[in-house]
C-alpha cells in the first residue's frame, strides 16, 4: 500500500516539475521579441521547443506513473 502511495506521489511530483518547466518556457516566449531585435530568434526558437518537448515528456511520465499505481 505505502508502495502505490509512493508512486503516486511520484507521479504527481513529475506533472507538476513538467508544469513549472512549461511556465519557465513561457518566459522564454515572453522575452523572444527582444530577441527578435538582436537577431537571436533562432536561439529562443530552440529553447522553447527543448522546454516545451522536456515539459511534455515529463507530465507523460508522471501520469503514466500515477497510473500505474492506481491498478
Amino acid at each position: 500500500m505505502a508502495d502505490a502511495e509512493q508512486k503516486r506521489e511520484s507521479g504527481t511530483s513529475l506533472m507538476f516539475i513538467g508544469l513549472a518547466v512549461w511556465v519557465a518556457d513561457l518566459l522564454v516566449v515572453f522575452f523572444l521579441p527582444s530577441g527578435m531585435k538582436l537577431g537571436r530568434e533562432n536561439t529562443f526558437f530552440a529553447i522553447i521547443a527543448v522546454l516545451a518537448v522536456l515539459g511534455l515528456i515529463l507530465m507523460i511520465a508522471g501520469y503514466l506513473r500515477r497510473g500505474k499505481a492506481e491498478e
